[in-house]
């Protein structure tokens, strides 16, 4: 079996891992806001770069990916 059999597992694993996270991310938040719904703009705040932050490194990991399929 070559390595590029396995990319499309791969592909699949970083998206549903980013999905995970980032919907436990917004699940938490949520709850949050919910419990204090004063302090909405500080939660948001503090969510906002962790979720910025997961989503770069699914793009970055589906960019290596590609690039293994096509350099290698």
């Amino acid at each position: 079996m070559e390595a590029t059999t396995f990319l499309p597992i791969g592909m699949g694993l970083i998206v549903i891992g980013a999905g995970l996270g980032i919907s436990r991310f917004a699940a938490a938040a949520a709850e949050s806001i919910a419990r204090q719904p004063e302090a909405a703009s500080e939660i948001t705040a503090a969510v906002n770069l962790p979720l910025f932050l997961l989503e770069g490194v699914a793009i970055i990991g589906e960019a290596l990916t590609f690039a293994m399929l096509f350099f290698s």
